[in-house]
């Protein structure tokens, strides 16, 4: 199993950047995939990016594609999620995942989550 904890959460005017952070412990983080998920407040959590175990491949929702960058490094066991552009639409709890086999956009694939950190964007 492996453990995620995110930072990099906080309060943004629209047009602003974050960058969110996903530092993951165990030996398995360099062969999972990764996945960053959102939540706003009475909607359902929602697939915002993925990434395979090598970094070679890159997965995203249409509503950030072209500002929000995905990426990782197996040395840290750490992934990133860069957001750039930022709307207020974007507001929600983002949540990191690992998946052992998977880097796609189905959550219910992924077995180790994070506790979530804040985005809240300001118009």
């Amino acid at each position: 199993q492996v453990q995620l904890v995110e930072s990099g959460g906080g309060l943004v005017q629209a047009g602003g950047s974050l960058r969110l952070s996903c530092a993951a412990s165990g030996r398995t983080f360099s062969s999972a995939g990764m996945g960053w998920f959102r939540q706003a407040p009475g909607k359902e959590r929602e697939f915002v990016a993925a990434i395979s175990w090598s970094g070679g491949s890159t997965y995203y929702t249409d509503s950030v594609k072209g500002r929000f960058t995905i990426s990782r490094d197996n040395a840290k066991n750490t992934v990133y999620l860069q957001m750039n552009s930022l709307k207020p639409e974007d507001t929600a709890v983002y949540y990191c995942a690992a998946s052992k086999y998977y880097s796609g956009t189905d959550p219910r694939r992924f077995g180790s989550w994070g506790q979530g950190t804040q985005v809240t964007v300001s118009s």
